[in-house]
């Protein structure tokens, strides 16, 4: 698929900021204006990753549509999800900077909402079938371990986010692993597109239009197979290996300063292959797959 720019926003900024409000919320007991600052740096990655989606709809002045879907759709429990995370939690940020004491509990019920709306942004994707390689459970795993691992760099925690980085990294190799033999696992082909597969080998003698449309524009893009390797490599290096070792030898504060831009490259290039390696069946229809 033609990776959106809006979409990979989307999906790496608040999945990291609902991660971190997550943590913010029950591990970290800041007070006063750092309580303030540090929700701010939540709230602001979740709501600027929430506000990019919008503008990859069609109609975005149509976007509270999304919110009447809730019992069929997984994009409209992601918003509800997002929206009753982002008010749960704000009883919890004031208590925190104006020192009100608000008891825990709030905390741990606004962290689990977190959790539900990053799985549910990976269900967006998994639910997919048209798309195999996207149609399988290592995908919400694989967006929870970016929020796990994104949240503990922000909130400086040394061992967790070691281990963090470490379940990150199996779990992007295991998605790559997957995926690479999706598509022919699924047994889709242009036979089976047509249900003309009974008459023999078919091929493509002419595509159905020649002008450009949505589908040839979102749906159909391919990544030279010599460049998947070294982007794969690039994405590892940079969200996983190097924010390892900068938590690892740089000392105190240091560490987060470090691991949290190279980590956010690393994100950014990991789902921008995300996208462009998902094969939509409809590209049988036109000889691309």
């Amino acid at each position: 698929m033609n990776p959106a720019p809006s979409v990979i926003i989307f999906t790496v900024l608040s999945g990291m900021g609902f991660g971190y409000l997550a943590l913010l919320a029950t591990v970290h007991d800041y007070s006063g204006i750092a309580a303030f600052w540090h929700w701010f740096v939540g709230y602001a990655l979740a709501s600027i990753g929430l506000a990019a989606s919008a503008f990859h709809l069609g109609n975005p002045q149509r976007a509270w549509r999304a919110f009447t879907q809730w019992r069929s759709s997984w994009l409209s429990r992601e918003a509800w999800g997002a929206v009753l995370t982002l008010l749960a939690l704000a009883p919890v940020a004031l208590s925190d900077w104006l020192h009100l004491g608000l008891p825990g509990t709030f905390g741990w019920l606004g962290a689990g909402l977190a959790v539900v709306t990053i799985a549910a942004t990976g269900m967006l994707y998994a639910q997919i079938r048209a798309v195999p390689r996207w149609h399988h459970w290592t995908v919400p795993v694989l967006f929870l371990a970016f929020g796990a691992a994104g949240g503990c760099l922000l909130a400086g925690l040394r061992m967790p986010s070691l281990l963090a980085l470490l379940v990150l990294g199996g779990m992007m190799a295991l998605h790559w692993r997957v995926g690479d033999g999706a598509f022919a696992r699924a047994g889709s082909t242009l036979g089976t597109a047509t249900g003309l597969g009974g008459r023999g080998q078919l091929s493509v003698f002419e595509p159905a239009h020649t002008a450009g449309s949505y589908l040839l524009h979102e749906m159909i893009f391919v990544v030279g197979r010599r460049h998947v390797p070294k982007l794969r490599a690039l994405a590892l290096f940079l969200s996983v290996v190097l924010p390892f070792l900068a938590m690892l030898l740089l000392p105190g504060r240091y560490g987060p300063y470090v691991a949290v831009p190279l980590h956010l490259l690393g994100a950014f290039a990991q789902r921008w292959l995300f996208f462009a390696q998902a094969e939509h069946v409809v590209g049988l229809y036109y000889g691309k797959r």
